[in-house]
């Protein structure tokens, strides 16, 4: 009969260790688990989020800290006449449509509506994406 051990047979020495599994997060909402630690004396913590799991768009915080602000109820600043036409020019000049730059910046078509009727609130982010699309500055002062 034929070894099937090549070589001399050795013993392995060193000792193993066997460690349980780490308990999933799934497994420590489980009102059961909440239920055992409680039973015997384990720390338990719980936390209310807010908001948790929507994904709901939240409105610009600036424009809520702006009406804060402001005496005059309802008074936000509105697009420029000057940013509505560099917008409308820019875009124009592209041949590009209102809902072509609206799909190129991640907005949606009503976006670039407002801004060009100048109905907008301008926020930053959007003037940004639209600098960046069209190739025009539109934030800071523009040339007259």
């Amino acid at each position: 009969m034929p070894n099937r051990y090549p070589g001399a047979i050795t013993q392995d020495w060193e000792p193993v260790v066997l460690h349980k599994s780490k308990i999933k997060a799934q497994g420590l909402r489980d009102p059961k688990a909440v239920n055992q630690a409680l039973r015997s004396g384990a720390p338990v913590q719980t936390i209310k989020k807010f908001d948790a799991g929507s994904n709901k768009k939240t409105a610009p915080v600036v424009n809520a800290r702006k009406l804060d602000e402001s005496n005059d109820p309802g008074t936000l600043e509105r697009v420029p006449g000057e940013v509505r036409q560099l917008i409308q020019k820019a875009r124009l000049e592209k041949k590009m449509s209102q809902a072509e730059l609206a799909k190129l910046i991640n907005e949606r078509p009503q976006v670039v509506q407002e801004y060009e009727n100048g109905k907008a609130v301008p926020n930053q982010a959007v003037l940004a994406k639209m600098e960046k699309a069209l190739g025009v500055k539109l934030r800071g002062k523009t040339s007259k």
